[in-house]
């Protein structure tokens, strides 16, 4: 059986489609989820293969997770204003993608989880989404938040990645520990995609007008 956040996942591509169907084309970074969610889906399907096939999926997901950084980053820098902190954004994605790397080649090894890099990133989304609502809310006019896709998404990354920190940072050291721990840990990261996944989905749907209709008396 697979694990419940894949179908979140699955409804979270499904939903993104709709950026797509407006009339007013949509961000580039709303755009570019969908072929994003597709790739991340062929991935857990994949690494749950290789998995129960009794084959190593470990450098698989060191590789994915450091293009998933990356595309988060560039997320971000798409909706953060300030030209400056942009920029920073992408110096911060090249330094990024090149320390994770060499951590995954040289230092920490291809076939062990790259705890210290996938720690660094979510340490990056963390400040990156702070500063992204720090900017929402300095905005001299207000803002409907329950109809704009950034704040949807950047709220599924904060939370994820502020819980993530500490519980990817130890991932090496589940074989030494009990079942039940074990078990624990993966309900958990069940929980936080489920979340992640389902903020996705409404920053993709929340775009869409439902229009109200009266009945004349």
């Amino acid at each position: 059986m697979n694990p419940l956040f894949i179908y979140f996942i699955g409804i979270s591509f499904l939903a993104s489609l709709t950026v797509y169907f407006f009339s007013k084309p949509a961000a580039l970074y709303l755009r570019l989820f969908p072929p994003f969610l597709l790739i991340s889906l062929v991935v857990e399907l994949s690494g749950m293969y290789y998995s129960r096939s009794g084959r190593a999926n470990t450098l698989q997901y060191n590789f994915f997770s450091v293009f998933e950084f990356c595309f988060y980053l560039f997320v971000l820098s798409q909706v953060i204003s300030n030209a400056k902190a942009k920029k920073a954004v992408w110096i911060t994605m090249g330094l990024y993608a090149l320390t994770a790397t060499i951590n995954i080649l040289f230092i920490q090894g291809k076939f062990v989880f790259h705890t210290i890099t996938y720690a660094l990133g979510c340490l990056l989304i963390v400040i990156f989404c702070i500063y992204y609502f720090w900017e929402l809310f300095r905005l001299p006019k207000s803002v409907k938040l329950q109809k704009n896709p950034a704040f949807w998404i950047c709220s599924g990354l904060l939370f994820y990645f502020c819980c993530g920190f500490p519980l990817f940072g130890l991932i090496n050291y589940l074989v030494t520990v009990s079942t039940l721990l074990r078990n624990n840990f993966f309900t958990i990261v069940t929980i936080l995609n489920i979340f992640l996944y389902s903020l996705f989905t409404i920053g993709f749907l929340c775009r869409i007008r439902i229009r109200k209709y009266t009945s004349l008396q």
